[in-house]
């Protein structure tokens, strides 16, 4: 490889990804210079305050609210992590949460306002469930990747030194999220940020969630989309054929998982997942591309905007390349 264009990147290591940082898969004329950023989240953060990385791992929120406000890098359709969102919301014992709109005058636990998670809930539980997002508290215990995102007036921060899962334990939060989005972990995403159970007495917003997502996509058509890929615009400007060579790069990655994946070979929790959204969504559990994703994306947009996290919708193009067409 004779003066390949040399991008410092910052992408976690899955199933999809393995192939292509291990340089099983290589891009021709492309060199990845690879920076391992444990948990990814922290490298969202570190890209949109300085820019750090050529091409980065994003979750989709931080990088609308950003790209909004003119970040200089744009996104590839390559949506490296999915999940539905009818379940991860829990209630204490003694709330009295019973349907979604049970939740008007509670408080609830979210690491962050513009978490993906938290809005993909949101917006399914306002569009769907006829919530009405502000008469809700929402309690939060992190920053905002993006410092200059301005939080609407029912998001409140934790007391210091308090946690979520400590708020919800004595009763002062009656509901929150699993997992790193709310009470699952403590503190700002860090090394060693390890993940904590959800205790067992919190019982789940939809009892019957995973019913509830699968007829939701088969009627809306929507998948949502976690984690995208960005790229800094100077280096497409300079290089008509990169954005098509690093898709192709992480096509071919996904490939070889998938034919893997397919053959039983792969027992990991995000393998036994995606197993089981495929009799749902179909042979390929992480589709790539605008086309394949429309509705997911369109939802996003529209949720990102009923959430003051953009001010207004743009143009997919505006926040897409897309070298799959």
């Amino acid at each position: 490889m004779s003066n390949p264009v040399r991008l410092k990147t910052a992408i976690a290591t899955y199933g999809h990804t393995a192939a292509l940082k291990a340089g099983r898969v290589q891009i021709p004329d492309v060199a990845l210079d690879l920076v391992e950023v444990t948990p990814i989240i922290a490298a969202f953060r570190r890209m949109v305050r300085n820019l750090e990385f050529d091409v980065c791992e994003m979750a989709p929120t931080t990088y609308m609210i950003a790209r909004a406000l003119g970040a200089p890098y744009i996104a590839l359709p390559v949506f490296v992590m999915r999940r539905f969102h009818h379940t991860g919301l829990v209630c204490r014992p003694d709330s009295g949460i019973r349907v979604p709109t049970d939740l008007h005058g509670k408080k609830v636990a979210v690491r962050a306002w513009s978490v993906t998670t938290g809005v993909w809930t949101r917006g399914i539980l306002v569009n769907e469930y006829a919530l009405d997002s502000a008469k809700v508290t929402w309690v939060v215990d992190d920053e905002e990747h993006v410092t200059e995102l301005r939080l609407p007036a029912n998001v409140l921060h934790a007391p210091e030194g308090k946690s979520l899962r400590a708020l919800m334990a004595d009763g002062e939060i009656q509901a929150g999220f699993t997992g790193n989005a709310g009470i699952g972990r403590e503190g700002s995403p860090q090394g060693g940020w390890r993940p904590a159970p959800t205790p067992p007495e919190y019982y789940e917003l939809f009892p019957d969630g995973a019913k509830l997502e699968a007829e939701w996509f088969h009627r809306t058509g929507i998948y949502p989309i976690h984690g995208l890929i960005v790229i800094k615009e100077r280096f497409l400007a300079d290089h008509f054929w990169l954005a098509k060579s690093l898709f192709a790069g992480f096509v071919e990655s996904k490939r070889q998982y998938l034919e893997r994946l397919k053959s039983g070979a792969l027992s990991g929790a995000d393998d036994k997942k995606y197993r089981e959204f495929m009799p749902i969504v179909g042979d390929d559990p992480l589709p790539y591309g605008v086309k394949a994703n429309l509705p997911s994306i369109e939802a996003m947009i529209t949720y990102a905007v009923q959430q003051e996290l953009m001010p207004r919708r743009l143009p997919i193009d505006k926040l897409f390349v897309d070298p799959s067409e």
